[in-house]
Order: structure tokens, then C-alpha cells, then sequence
């Protein structure tokens, strides 16, 4: 029979929230022991967060270099050298993995590389990547384990072997023409990146417009940028089935409104949604539930149906960013602590890395309608703001909703130049609580892109009075 080990806490998955609280747990004195199956750190800055950004940074390069004229800087031809790309993204990776295998070490967690499953409650066999098998249990278990790329149910799709953005990061080539399926964040990032890479692009969007959360304005805008960078996007069609083989040959075959349409391309990329990684991993014979859409249910504490078991990131069905696995973190740390720290309270920001890119925080006026929010709605072209002028990057708007009834601040989005620097500023004053005039009044360099500003807020209309 396998001997069971014994430690303080049990985290199955490495990712962001997981290892900051096993760092954090560790460098306290308890004995802390972390399953990871494959990437040390998590996802984030081995496949997703800081590789794509990583990539999308040279396909900027690339794109100024071919308007490099424009601002009097006289080039040859443009050519781009993937492998090279490739590398440069590589090299920053194994930086990151090197510097997360130390902070374990540094910590006193354990790092044990395997395939995690609960066999129990509180324990998880672990078959470890280099041989044989541990089962461990814990006084407290955090399940972290994150989700994957959605394959659709497609006829042919999954025998045409498609990229997701974990393939697309490792090409060392630009395909002659990528057809992307999906047009929300992840799709239209890679979409504009490998346009600029000198790829053909085509967006295929099931929904009438593109990044549906998003306010009508700002799709519009989306895709008026991206059409202007001559990629295709297919808007409200349905896919009906895909031929060939992704890296050869593709044919997708749609259904629109205006009749069937056929794509031929090189390569397929994948990105349409995420599903929580919950299958095969032994959650029944831990008491952990489920909720409709296959994310471990939790209460607003990230606590599980199962005693002593918390569920963080986006398995636990957290909204998918970096950014708040490292809140979850720190409410499962001070809830551990004794703390009473919950989920309902936060303002989740967050940026979408085009060119312009995109940010947001609070309400969009879609939220607020379906809320039955009043507020208050202005609006500032970015050819408005003098920066732009001087750097050429005029394309965008800002937006600001405020109280009807108040001057609070109640959501900013803008797609523009440095948009996620700004927004960082509109949420610094939300979360003070501060009136819209305080920062309409404030003293803001020049020439900033935040120095728009003062004249978005200025054009916020008068409460009413009564």
C-alpha cells in the first residue's frame, strides 16, 4: 500500500494565485508541496500572458518599421525572420521558468512535477513525470488548476489539427493566410499580430460584432482598425464544417446571412473560449461540486463545497486574467489567516494588447442598461489628445460613465494609444471613491496621454437637478 506523506497545505496547479500563496505559505514555516504537470509558473509566462505579449511586441516593431518613412527614418525592405521571433520570445520564457524554480526553492515549498488526482478527501495521487507515485494530503488543499482552449464541435475541425494560441506561439513561420476562429480577445490579438507578420488574415465571429462584451462603439472601432489592416473579418457566421489539415491546407465552409461562403487557407487558429480543466481529476472523490458549466463551485470566500478545499483562478470560474488569480490569492491568504476577505467587492480591470490597445474598467453602457443603472456618458476622440498628434497615433475614444444621480465615477473604457497606463489612473480614482471633478481638475502632464482627461471629463453633462 502507498505510504501517505503529510503536509501543511496541498495546491494542485501552479499557476499565478498557487504559487504566491505556496511562496507565501512556505517563507511562513509551513510545509507546502505543489503539483504542476507541466509548466512551472503556470500558463502565464510560459504559453499565454507574456509570450503572446512577447510576440505581439516584435509584430509593433515590424509594423512601425514599415512606416518607418513616415516619421523620416528611410528603411529597406521589411522582412521577418520567425525563428528569430520565436527565440526572442523562448529566451524570455526559460528566463521566467529558471526564475520560478528558484523562488520555490527560496520559499521552502515543494515543487513536484506530475499528474495530480484526488483520490480522497484532501489527497492527491501523483503520478510524477520522471517515475513512480506519491499520494500526499493536506490540512488544507487549493485546487488551481486553470482551463484550456474550447475546440467547437465542428465537423472536421479537430481532424484538421488546429492551432490554439499555444501552437500560434511556437510557429517559425508566418502562415501565407490564417483563418481564425473567433473573434473575442485572444483572437483578434493574434489576428492583428500575424497580419503584421505578413500573414493573409481572416476572423470568422459567430456573433454580429466583435468582442461581444464590449459596447457597440467599441466593436465598431475594432473592427474598423483591424479591416483597415486588410484583415477579413466574417461577421454572424456560422461554421459549418472545416477540410484539411492545419500547416498544409484548410477549407472552412460558412453560413452567413447573405448565403454559404467558403475560406481556403494555410493554417486554422482556434479561439473560441476556455474550458476549466475539472475532467479526469478525481474531484468526486473529494466532495467538490460543480456548477453548470463544469467550474468548481465556490462561495464568494473561493471555498468549495468540500471542507478545507478552496478552488482559485480561472477553474474556480474567477474572470480570466493574471491579475485577479493574484487577488484570489490574497483573499485565500488572509482567509487562512482567519481574515473575512470575499470575491464581491473588487473592480476588475483589463487590456486587450492591440494596436491601439484596448482597456476597461467598471460599467460599459451595455452594463448599465442591463443593470438599470442611470448614468451620465461622455466621449473624446483620441485625435483630441496632443500626444496623438505628435506621435501619429490618433485612432480611438475614450469613454467615461458617471452617477446620474452622483459624481461617481461608475466605468472607463478607451481604445488608444497607452490606453492601459490611462485607465490605471481612472481606477486608482474609483476605487478612492473620488468625484469625477476632482480628477477633471487635477494637474496632469503634458503632454500625456492622460492629460486627455481632463477634457473627457469635462464634457460629462450636469446632474439634473430637481
Amino acid at each position: 500500500m502507498t505510504q501517505v506523506e503529510h503536509v501543511d497545505t496541498l495546491i494542485l496547479g501552479s499557476g499565478q494565485g498557487g504559487k504566491l500563496l505556496a511562496w507565501h505559505l512556505g517563507r511562513s514555516g509551513q510545509r507546502v508541496a505543489v503539483i504542476e504537470r507541466q509548466w512551472v509558473g503556470g500558463s502565464c509566462p510560459a504559453v499565454a500572458c507574456l509570450p503572446s505579449k512577447n510576440e505581439i511586441w516584435s509584430a509593433r516593431v515590424a509594423h512601425l518599421a514599415r512606416h518607418a518613412a513616415d516619421f523620416g527614418a528611410m528603411t529597406g525592405p521589411i522582412t521577418i525572420d520567425m525563428a528569430k521571433v520565436r527565440e526572442r520570445k523562448r529566451s524570455m520564457v526559460e528566463r521566467e521558468a529558471a526564475f520560478h524554480v528558484q523562488a520555490y526553492a527560496a520559499s521552502g515549498a515543494e515543487l513536484i512535477m506530475g499528474v495530480g488526482r484526488f483520490v480522497g478527501p484532501k489527497t492527491i495521487e501523483v503520478h510524477l513525470n520522471d517515475g513512480g507515485t506519491r499520494t500526499i494530503s493536506g490540512n488544507q488543499v487549493v485546487v488551481n488548476v486553470g482551463t484550456h482552449a474550447a475546440i467547437p464541435d465542428v465537423p472536421g475541425l479537430a481532424a484538421a489539427e488546429p492551432l490554439t494560441h499555444i501552437g500560434a506561439l511556437e510557429l517559425d513561420r508566418a502562415p501565407s493566410h490564417l483563418i481564425v476562429l473567433g473573434g473575442g480577445y485572444i483572437g483578434v490579438e493574434m489576428a492583428q499580430a500575424y497580419r503584421r507578420f505578413g500573414s493573409r488574415v481572416a476572423i470568422v465571429e459567430r456573433g454580429a460584432r466583435l468582442m461581444a462584451r464590449e459596447d457597440d462603439d467599441v466593436s465598431a472601432e475594432m473592427l474598423r482598425l483591424l479591416r483597415a489592416e486588410e484583415i477579413d473579418v466574417v461577421l454572424d457566421a456560422r461554421t459549418v464544417s472545416v477540410e484539411g489539415r492545419s500547416g498544409e491546407h484548410v477549407r472552412v465552409i460558412l453560413q452567413t446571412p447573405s448565403g454559404d461562403r467558403t475560406l481556403d487557407g494555410s493554417d486554422i487558429l482556434v479561439a473560441a473560449g476556455r474550458v476549466p480543466n475539472t475532467a479526469d481529476i478525481g474531484l468526486e472523490h473529494a466532495g467538490i461540486e460543480l456548477d453548470e458549466r463544469g467550474y468548481i463551485r465556490v462561495n464568494d470566500r473561493l471555498q468549495t463545497s468540500a471542507p478545507d478545499v478552496w478552488a482559485i483562478g480561472e477553474v474556480a470560474g474567477s474572470p480570466q486574467f493574471t491579475h485577479v488569480s493574484v487577488d484570489d490569492f490574497r483573499i485565500v491568504r488572509d482567509n487562512l489567516a482567519g481574515g473575512s476577505r470575499s470575491t464581491g467587492d473588487r473592480l476588475i480591470p483589463y487590456t486587450l494588447f492591440t494596436d491601439p490597445p484596448l482597456a476597461r474598467v467598471g460599467l460599459n453602457e451595455s452594463d448599465a442598461q442591463r443593470q438599470n443603472v442611470a448614468v451620465r456618458v461622455a466621449t473624446l476622440p483620441m485625435n483630441n489628445v496632443l500626444r496623438t498628434e505628435a506621435t501619429d497615433e490618433t485612432q480611438g475614444f475614450m469613454k467615461v460613465l458617471v452617477g446620474a444621480s452622483d459624481d461617481r465615477i461608475l466605468g472607463f473604457t478607451m481604445i488608444g494609444s497607452e490606453a492601459g497606463e490611462v485607465m490605471a489612473a481612472m481606477q486608482t480614482a474609483m476605487i478612492a471613491e473620488l468625484p469625477y471633478q476632482k480628477l477633471r481638475d487635477a494637474v496632469i502632464s503634458h503632454l500625456t496621454v492622460a492629460e486627455g482627461l481632463g477634457p473627457l471629463l469635462s464634457r460629462v453633462p450636469e446632474r439634473d437637478r430637481v
